[in-house]
């Protein structure tokens, strides 16, 4: 027995309308029908799988995260760099490369949750977005395994 893929990923959310829009227009997610529970919910789709947002009298966590992949990196940057929502705050700087060819921005929504955005392919990106990348290999040296470790994991 084995889990075949993550279904949802439920998140706070301050204000369930503004974190929709934050969802909808920064990474064009869309609404979907929500059941009604004891507390706000409000459910997004994100490609076949859904973001849950839920309301809650509480802090979201510092370093907790989901990732997404983008059609257009590069325009999820300068959109959030614009809207002063990238985040150096967690791991020291808002983009970071890995020498086995990805880059991971980390960017804040309204509730203050923690969203990573990765591309596969760097050599895809505008070199004044790559002149801000910082390489994890300068931070922590990357060797053995940890130097051909990936986010992208076709067809395992």
């Amino acid at each position: 027995m084995r889990a075949t893929r993550i279904n949802h990923v439920s998140i706070l959310a301050n204000d369930l309308e503004e974190s929709a829009r934050f969802y909808e227009e920064l990474f064009g997610m869309e609404r979907l029908p929500t059941p009604r529970f004891p507390e706000p919910v409000l459910w997004l789709r994100l490609g076949d799988q859904q973001l849950h947002l839920f309301e809650r009298p509480v802090e979201a966590p510092v370093y907790h995260h989901l990732a997404l992949d983008v059609d257009d990196f590069g325009a999820v940057y300068r959109k959030a760099k614009e809207r002063g929502l990238l985040d150096d705050t967690a791991w020291g700087w808002t983009l970071r490369s890995h020498p086995a060819g990805w880059v991971q921005m980390y960017l804040r929504d309204p509730a203050g949750n923690l969203v990573e955005v990765d591309c596969g392919d760097p050599e895809t990106l505008d070199p004044a977005i790559l002149a801000d990348v910082m390489s994890l290999e300068r931070e922590v040296p990357q060797e053995g395994d940890a130097a051909v470790a990936t986010l992208y994991h076709r067809g395992a």
